[in-house]
């Protein structure tokens, strides 16, 4: 008999590891932003350059602009942290998956910049393995998401096999 998708992968399993590894990437993410809010600079470091032009001409002041960015990355690690420990786990269903898509779709928002620009070319200036990352944070978003439906499905008596 051949192995399968669905024989070689358990999609009902919840991992644990992409939701350490999302939190470990937006606590470096959060450090990057401190780090230039520090300096009152935009941008991340090893990303492309902001030209002083765009910086003058961003609806925020650099420094602020920065430590909000810092402070997301920070929630986003305490959100992906939440989702495969009791008290995350414990929490309203809902109010989690809908958490999660919003953190989703922010990190898809990123990175789907960083992949275009990076393989494609939009002028931003992000190389190839910048969008490599985003490719990778993309499956890992999306990884932990679906872990925590899977974890928390049987709790809900959503979808438990017969």
């Amino acid at each position: 008999m051949r192995p399968t998708l669905t024989g070689m992968v358990d999609l009902d399993h919840a991992r644990k590891w992409p939701a350490y590894t999302m939190a470990a990437l937006f606590l470096c993410y959060a450090a990057g932003k401190a780090a230039f809010a520090a300096q009152a600079r935009l941008g991340f470091p090893g990303g492309p350059p902001v030209s002083a032009a765009e910086t003058a001409g961003y609806f925020l002041d650099a420094a602020s602009a920065q430590w909000l960015a810092a402070a997301t990355g920070v929630l986003g690690a305490c959100v992906a942290v939440a989702t495969v420990t009791p008290l995350g786990r414990g929490a309203p269903r809902g109010l989690m998956l809908l958490v999660l898509a919003g953190m989703t779709l922010a990190v898809g928002g990123g990175a789907g910049i960083m992949i275009l620009d990076g393989f494609v070319g939009l002028g931003v200036g992000w190389q190839w393995y910048h969008g490599v990352l985003g490719v990778v944070v993309l499956g890992l978003s999306a990884e932990t998401m679906r872990s925590y439906l899977a974890a928390t499905r049987r709790r809900h008596g959503r979808g438990a096999a017969a």
